[in-house]
């Protein structure tokens, strides 16, 4: 399973942001060598990465390190931060201007282009909700489910909807057939 350098840019940024350099050499100290080598140094967004040694475990270590091992709260920032990060120039006026069902079509397939191989898809959309299904994920972990639910929450709201609210109804980290994320939200 990999994921997109523009992932990672998003961490690292983060990471730098939010904890300071200090923070971000404490970060950088606490993660693997592999991890570090790319972390360390710019990342070309257009590469691609082992999602466990570049995502899933250097998020852990963020967690431990910043937020008292809440590793969800932790994933779900990153997926708001980076929905910002991604989410620029003609993208959020793609974004901006369509309704937030094509958004949830769309964006089922930005997610698809971070991580391969991977399938996401929108099962279900109508005014105020949506559902988005990922079926086809072989190292699925709580980390990525909750970056991507956190990433759709911030996603729609860049769109102007309001009081968005996402929940994971079913896991594959519980070996049910799919991950879904039930939606709501007005405008």
């Amino acid at each position: 399973m990999e994921v997109k350098g523009r992932a990672l840019k998003s961490i690292q940024k983060y990471v730098r942001e939010k904890f300071g350099q200090e923070g971000f050499d404490q970060w950088l100290a606490a993660i693997s060598t592999e991890a570090y080598m790319v972390y360390s140094l710019p990342i070309d967004a257009n590469a691609w990465f082992p999602l466990k040694t570049m995502l899933i475990d250097p998020m852990a270590n963020i967690a431990q390190l910043f937020y008292h091992w809440n590793l969800k709260d932790a994933a779900w920032e990153f997926g708001r931060y980076s929905a910002d990060f991604g989410l620029k120039g003609p993208y959020r006026l793609l974004i901006k201007i369509g309704s937030p069902q094509f958004f949830l079509q769309k964006g089922a397939e930005f997610m698809s282009a971070y991580y391969r191989p991977s399938k996401i898809e929108t099962t279900e959309y109508g005014d105020g909700f949506g559902v988005v299904r990922i079926t086809k994920f072989p190292e699925m972990d709580k980390t990525t489910e909750c970056r991507i639910g956190g990433w759709i929450q911030r996603a729609l709201e860049i769109n102007g909807c309001k009081d968005v609210k996402v929940d994971i109804t079913k896991s594959l980290t519980t070996f049910d057939a799919y991950t879904e994320f039930k939606i709501t939200w007005s405008t």
